[in-house]
């Protein structure tokens, strides 16, 4: 599966909103790590962002061709302007006028605790 989501761009995000509600939110993939490490960006200023500001509790899911991957998780906020920077991508700059460092462009790290696999026609539920 770390071959699928190194593929895909896209992804599916769920924050915890007020009332204990998920709050699924499709996302682009800028930067994942084996099976369970994958980074994406939000505004400071986004609903997105003040929830994982209060609660650090995420879903997150991919797919591929009949193949997929659900985790829960956490969410770390990163403001680090050296991961900013490195992870920064041209297309951004529609989001984040003033480049990597613009005040408003915040890294969300989010690191998957458990698993959910749908492989071959099989589930395989684990503990990462």
């Amino acid at each position: 599966m770390a071959q699928v989501l190194e593929r895909c761009e896209d992804l599916v995000l769920a924050s915890v909103d007020g009332d204990g509600f998920p709050r699924p939110v499709p996302m682009c993939k800028i930067h994942s790590a084996g099976i369970n490490e994958i980074w994406v960006s939000t505004g400071a200023d986004s609903v997105k962002f003040a929830q994982f500001m209060n609660n650090p509790k995420a879903g997150l899911c991919y797919f591929e061709k009949g193949r997929s991957m659900v985790m829960t998780g956490l969410v770390k906020i990163v403001t680090d302007d050296k991961k900013r920077k490195e992870l920064w991508e041209e297309w951004m700059y529609r989001h984040y006028p003033q480049g990597p460092t613009d005040p408003n462009f915040m890294l969300l790290r989010f690191i998957g605790e458990s698993v959910t696999v749908w492989y071959e026609g099989e589930f395989v539920h684990e503990i990462i």
